[in-house]
């Protein structure tokens, strides 16, 4: 696994993995531990096969270690400082279900400094998409937590920019069991970018 940084800011330990160099920044927002949140091998393709920047944040840590359950607002302010403090003017925010509502909300806020929206499997929230930046959802076909017809109904409220991406025969857990499937979608929509 690659190494895992903590950014202390303000009493708070929010930890983040940072791979890659490339030309095109993602920021994936974890919506559990990093250890095992099913999105390292995605963002270790992107990093080393696709030669993508990609940070993953994960839940702040108690003063003890272990992950603490944070509210959506908090996950926004962590990505916020966590993005600012490795000089990040403007990159592809996104995660998987709670990490891409997440995403949505600091989208919404930070329309300019996002050059657009990964989600992985959609929650079914009223968060509106973000005006004028693309939207990439990844979608499985079995997902009975965020079910495709939650992606759809999302993907019509702005087709002209926003495109689902079918992971097909896969359940909610699609990133971590299909891996590669699910790096080469994200890798060949924002090579276009």
């Amino acid at each position: 696994m690659t190494q895992q940084s903590i950014l202390e800011s303000d009493g708070r330990a929010i930890p983040y993995i940072e791979e890659g160099e490339g030309p095109v920044p993602l920021v994936l927002i974890s919506g559990r531990a990093l250890s095992g949140d099913g999105l390292a091998v995605v963002a270790h393709y992107l990093a080393e096969e696709a030669g993508f920047h990609v940070v993953r944040i994960g839940p702040r840590a108690d003063s003890s270690g272990q992950d603490r359950a944070t509210t959506l607002r908090e996950r926004v302010e962590d990505a916020v400082l966590v993005i600012d403090h490795l000089g990040l003017d403007h990159t592809w925010i996104g995660g998987h279900a709670f990490g891409g509502t997440a995403a949505r909300i600091f989208a919404a806020e930070h329309t300019d400094r996002v050059n657009g929206l990964l989600l992985l499997g959609v929650e079914d929230d009223e968060i509106p998409l973000a005006p004028a930046i693309p939207v990439l959802i990844v979608q499985a076909t079995d997902d009975a937590v965020t079910p495709p017809a939650t992606a759809e109904a999302l993907h019509a409220t702005a087709p002209e920019r926003a495109s689902i991406k079918i992971v097909d025969g896969a359940d909610h857990l699609f990133p971590a069991t299909h891996p590669i499937e699910t790096a080469v979608i994200i890798e060949e929509y924002l090579d276009w970018d």
